[in-house]
């Protein structure tokens, strides 16, 4: 399956890079040939992303000239300007129709809120900005106090580690619970496996 991971300037490290280590890591330790997931970075336009923190992040891909995805993940940071980014937004909502799930972590919600694709569903993202999403989209149903939610095509998580949580949820969701056990171990993380 090939994972993809929306990144941006101003995004939260620990939104796509720990995403990033559980798909990779089950990967790697799954023993299986060809290997179950293979995970890559798109940026709006493939260059240089500065990330929090000023860290420097090289996407493989451009929204223009990624493979096909199976998954999306939608990372979360300082989302205010590039949630207003219309081609950013349509690139979404069109890439969301060839996928199999689109996933969000943090403030990822309000990209998948503005591209359509929540519709009223029952979501979570990062507590700080809960309000935020309650008032700009009151169609949905948002939740505190949950690492993550899974509404069957959407899934969306709570801030920043939330999405190691949702992460592992995925892999067991799309290849089995042993691997995610497995990878939770490997990450000596501590998995929350409830929303």
């Amino acid at each position: 399956m090939n994972i993809g991971i929306y990144i941006y300037d101003e995004a939260e490290v620990l939104d796509f890079s720990g995403p990033f280590e559980v798909f990779s890591t089950a990967s790697r330790i799954s023993g299986e040939a060809p290997k179950p997931f293979t995970v890559f970075m798109i940026s709006q336009s493939g260059t240089t992303v500065q990330a929090r923190g000023g860290y420097s992040v090289n996407p493989s891909y451009s929204v223009k000239n990624h493979p096909a995805m199976d998954v999306l993940i939608v990372v979360g940071g300082d989302h205010t300007k590039e949630v207003t980014k219309a081609p950013v937004i349509q690139w979404i909502a069109e890439t969301a129709k060839h996928t199999d799930l689109v996933a969000s972590v943090c403030t990822g919600a309000f990209f998948l809120a503005e591209a359509g694709l929540l519709g009223s569903l029952t979501v979570t993202t990062h507590w700080e900005d809960i309000p935020d999403l309650r008032k700009n989209y009151p169609q949905l149903t948002v939740l505190e106090n949950q690492r993550w939610v899974d509404q069957g095509a959407i899934v969306t998580s709570g801030g920043i580690t939330a999405g190691i949580d949702m992460s592992l949820h995925l892999v067991s969701r799309l290849h089995s619970p042993e691997l995610a056990e497995r990878t939770a171990r490997q990450m000596e993380f501590d998995w929350t496996k409830n929303s």
